[in-house]
């Protein structure tokens, strides 16, 4: 299994690994063995938090190496007037004649509360290298279906803002 991420992607991910094994992980350590001297440790919240804090961070080293190990690259191949990766598009849901503004963005970055739409999600399947005017049929993971109207599309560059979950 892999994911598909772009080039922008993995440097972000390789960025914050480098911080969280060079600079994090080092003051970690050492707010552990701080804590530790407080005494003993089963009533010690210090140190217990010193631990949780650190094993999560473990944690997050260990997925952000697995996603750059698996990932798959991917480009934006979508011409000038087609929806692509990180383009915003306004659409036009039929059903209630209301219009929403997406962006279409990689797994890593999707953030569904904040118009950031998965590539790999029905709705971001459904538009993506569609042009403006087209009316797009959207099957949704259950098998309810809805239509969209792609009313306009902004061009976005990966601006490597977008979070990485």
């Amino acid at each position: 299994m892999h994911d598909d991420l772009t080039a922008q992607d993995i440097e972000m991910m390789q960025k914050e690994l480098d911080h969280r094994k060079l600079e994090l992980m080092p003051e970690l350590i050492e707010e552990v063995k701080r804590t530790r001297a407080f005494g003993d440790l089963s009533e010690n919240f210090e140190y217990k938090a010193a631990k949780q804090a650190q094993n999560r961070n473990r944690s997050r080293i260990r997925y952000l190496e697995r996603m750059i190990k698996s990932a798959h690259v991917i480009e934006d191949k979508a011409g000038a007037d087609e929806v692509g990766l990180f383009d915003k598009v306004e659409l036009l849901f039929e059903d209630d004649d209301d219009t929403d503004t997406i962006q279409v963005v990689t797994t890593v970055r999707c953030d569904p509360l904040n118009g950031r739409i998965s590539c790999k999600a029905p709705l971001g399947k459904a538009v993506l290298g569609k042009k403006v005017g087209d009316q797009v049929d959207v099957t949704t993971e259950e098998g309810d279906s809805y239509t969209v109207v792609i009313k306009s599309i902004t061009k976005e560059k990966d601006d490597g803002l977008g979070p990485i979950l």
